[in-house]
């Protein structure tokens, strides 16, 4: 019995990596985006659902990580699979942020920040672009929706996928190595 569970368990795993290999290809990153190469992408499951898929970009001479560390431009962009609800982003944006005791400061700019989400749809693609001295723009399906230059809050909202106690160390993870 116990051979048996251990054979259903790697024929799942091996479904799952194939089908994260497909969920990648539907998702179609681009190699580069304005300057930045494409470091790592990889799919966010949650209760054996495809989420979204993430790509992380950075500057071609860094790696992922050192790009993140050393506050580096970065573009994250995600591809849902499902549609969400805005408020259900918003509760789980906010719950991340407080996890990781993101100044209280930031929250004027996170509030005009989350004003700008819409209900996600399946095949949406929002992207976070981050470059030094210009700050955050927040894209919507190719359409920039929301900026700011707080760098803090640049940072502080990146986290959400890329610091210690986000949404999944397993995404962070394979986003930074």
């Amino acid at each position: 019995m116990r051979q048996l569970f251990i054979c259903l368990m790697l024929m799942l795993s091996i479904t799952a990596h194939a089908n994260d290999a497909d969920r990648l290809r539907q998702a179609a990153f681009p190699p580069q985006f304005e300057g930045l190469v494409l470091k790592n992408q990889a799919v966010l499951n949650y209760l054996w659902a495809d989420v979204y898929a993430a790509a992380l970009y950075a500057p071609a001479d860094s790696s992922a990580g050192q790009a993140w560390d050393q506050q580096k431009a970065l573009r994250l962009e995600l591809y849902y699979f499902r549609d969400i609800d805005r408020n259900d982003v918003i509760k789980a944006a906010t719950a991340t942020l407080e996890r990781q005791q993101a100044s209280a400061r930031l929250k004027p700019e996170l509030d005009k920040l989350h004003a700008s989400f819409r209900t996600i749809r399946s095949g949406d693609r929002y992207a976070l672009d981050v470059r030094p001295g210009r700050g955050l723009n927040l894209e919507i399906n190719g359409k920039v929706v929301f900026s700011s230059r707080d760098e803090a809050l640049a940072k502080a909202y990146l986290g959400i996928w890329l610091a210690p106690k986000g949404l999944s160390d397993s995404l962070r993870r394979a986003l930074l190595n």
